[in-house]
């Protein structure tokens, strides 16, 4: 059986560490990912996912990642349910066993904050530091703009065949 989730977007609000009746240190969370389409206004369309994470993973998580983190989470899809004024209620979350943060942490200051940092670059004119937030969907360009190149020439004698 194969229970396996990856997801990259942002969070929705700081992370509050709690502690579960047996002890254990855990943040819940909702991670807003967007869809790969728009709808038929052109506005971009996003999922809003829970997430959970316990222990070690739990207090990294709340001591590090604010508000609007870009973050990518790998884990597992849990279904559980609880009685509630007598009715049975079903809550689908994706239980976190990994993270990785993918902006730099100076892209996310809390006095700015990621978008913040992003309207204040473009409104100065100075758009250098923009990619961090505008061009997270496309890994590669990032990556291209971080090493200061914008184009890659290959040959034909590049080749090996």
């Amino acid at each position: 059986m194969i229970n396996n989730i990856v997801l990259v977007g942002r969070t929705t609000k700081d992370m509050e560490l709690k502690q579960s009746s047996g002890g254990s240190a855990y943040v819940q969370f909702i991670l807003a990912v967007n869809r790969t389409f728009k709808d038929g206004n052109g506005e971009q369309q996003a999922d809003f996912i829970t997430c959970v994470a316990w222990n070690k993973t739990a207090e990294t998580l709340s001591k590090y990642v604010q508000k609007g983190a870009l973050i990518g989470v790998e884990g597992r899809l849990q279904v559980r349910s609880y009685e509630k004024d007598g009715s049975r209620q079903w809550v689908s979350e994706v239980v976190i066993n990994r993270f990785t943060f993918l902006e730099s942490k100076r892209s996310t200051t809390p006095e700015s904050g990621t978008m913040g940092n992003y309207q204040q670059n473009i409104s100065s004119g100075n758009p250098s530091n923009s990619f961090h937030t505008a061009n997270y969907q496309s890994p590669f360009q990032t990556a291209t703009v971080m090493a200061g190149r914008t184009t890659v020439n290959v040959s034909d004698d590049d080749f090996p065949f």
